[in-house]
């Protein structure tokens, strides 16, 4: 191998060690998993909430009356 040979090789390994063009993908890629396991932790706690509430919501609905509403008269 020359010295042309050798340089060459090296300007290209140096040019690789100094890009960063795909810092940023793997920036947002560990930015977007850490948002998602937030969003996760955030739905196992609200999750028995919303269960009981809506469960409370069917059981009123359930027990509504229906009426009608015809000629300004109101039957139930």
């Amino acid at each position: 191998m020359n010295a042309l040979e050798r340089d060459k090789i090296m300007t290209k390994i140096s040019a690789f060690l100094k890009d960063d063009a795909g810092a940023v993908t793997v920036d947002w890629v560990v930015l977007t998993a850490a948002i998602v396991g937030l969003g996760l932790l955030v739905f196992n706690f609200v999750r028995p909430a919303v269960s009981n509430l809506a469960s409370g919501i069917g059981t009123e609905l359930g027990d509504a009356q229906t009426c009608l509403l015809s000629n300004n008269t109101i039957t139930c």
